[in-house]
């Protein structure tokens, strides 16, 4: 238990990275480019799976399977899904229940984190 819960912890640290790319890149594309919000999040999420993708194999996991396409294909698939709880999220709490875009974004992230935590654990990294 207390080797899953250092793996959560890593986990979260890498995710906090991905959440100042996810949040600099949508703020960027949104802001100051002018596209549309769901477009830029979808961006900005995707640049953060990248970088969280390698950290948490190497650092959280601390894997060494040399499937390094497949399992990239694993996590690829999680944080798809990921992204349509995500988006669904977003457009729940900010198109129908009026909340702030960023708040709205931030609830997303959270209800996402667990869900990619345990699909990876799981799934991806299971060996």
């Amino acid at each position: 238990m207390e080797l899953l819960i250092w793996k959560f912890i890593k986990f979260c640290l890498v995710g906090t990275l991905g959440l100042g790319i996810d949040f600099g890149c949508t703020f960027l594309m949104k802001e100051k480019l002018s596209l549309n919000r769901y477009l830029a999040n979808s961006m900005g999420f995707s640049l953060a799976v990248v970088s969280n993708y390698f950290l948490n194999k190497y650092w959280t996991f601390k894997d060494t399977s040399p499937e390094i396409f497949l399992q990239a294909q694993q996590f690829t698939l999680i944080a798809i899904i990921g992204l349509l709880i995500n988006n669904q999220i977003l457009y729940l709490l900010h198109h129908r229940r009026r909340y702030n875009f960023y708040i709205s974004k931030l609830g997303a992230i959270f209800v996402v984190v667990l869900w990619n935590f345990f699909a990876n654990y799981f799934y991806t990294f299971s060996s």
